[in-house]
């Protein structure tokens, strides 16, 4: 963020400390006289070293900052000028996480506590189902280093579920749990009707209309409808063959 106070501008930074200093290029005062930078302060308090100097360095570690410490850096500097942070994104929130316990109910309510997170990234809640791992919701992180605990509801399918939990930080990189097992011995496992359709599918176990996650393909692999009901308006699909997910299952149909 940049801000002009009067003969002098704040250039500032907000992040948390991840072990990585900052390194700031410090142009020339436009009167030739020393340089643009007059004044370094993080989280309020000025740092004592010299920084008339081409680019000086901000290390954190003789602040007494922790990481995964929150860090708010102003640079003070001359309106003509304007130095130049190098390397900002090491204040960026990286995922760190570790797995302490994680837990589901028979029922979906997903539970899990993480140690060592540095800065508040957002939990993606993931689900196997159809071959391959569904997100089905996220969670804010909490951020902290110490004991963090979270929730989440989730639909169960019939059969075996498996649950985890992934991380995506400013490097793109996944992080993800191991996976939990669970299984949900009530739920009956579903079959949908009929195979060709006219208007509507419907799904049910044992004679019994039964609510359940869907995903509809066509042939060429666009999804075409998705959702959780326990029957599907397919009215207005194009007559042809489609591809149907539902409960933990892949099938066909057509749509005549």
């Amino acid at each position: 963020m940049f801000q002009t106070l009067g003969l002098f501008a704040n250039l500032s930074l907000e992040g948390h400390y991840q072990g990585k200093s900052l390194f700031i290029q410090n142009p020339e005062d436009e009167d030739g006289f020393g340089f643009c930078v007059t004044q370094v302060t993080v989280n309020g308090k000025p740092i004592v070293e010299s920084v008339q100097k081409p680019a000086f360095e901000i290390g954190f570690d003789e602040l007494d900052i922790k990481i995964g410490d929150l860090v708010f850096i102003v640079l003070e500097h001359g309106i003509g000028c304007k130095p130049k942070i190098l390397n900002p994104e090491v204040l960026l929130p990286k995922s760190t996480f570790e797995i302490k316990e994680m837990s589901c109910s028979a029922d979906g309510n997903f539970t899990w506590s993480t140690l060592n997170e540095s800065g508040k990234l957002a939990f993606i809640i993931e689900q196997y189902r159809w071959n391959k791992w569904v997100v089905v919701g996220q969670v804010n992180g909490i951020g902290l280093n110490t004991l963090n605990n979270y929730s989440f509801k989730v639909s169960p399918h019939s059969g075996e579920n498996q649950l985890r939990v992934v991380q995506i930080d400013h490097s793109g990189k996944k992080r993800v749990s191991e996976p939990i097992k669970f299984v949900n011995s009530s739920i009956q496992a579903p079959n949908f009707f009929p195979k060709r359709v006219k208007d509507v599918i419907k799904f049910s176990a044992e004679g019994v209309a039964m609510v359940t996650k869907f995903e509809i393909f066509d042939a060429y692999g666009n999804i075409v409808k998705k959702g959780l009901a326990s029957e599907v308006d397919c009215s207005n699909l194009r007559k042809g063959a489609y591809y149907i997910n539902y409960d933990n299952k892949s099938e066909k149909f057509i749509k005549g």
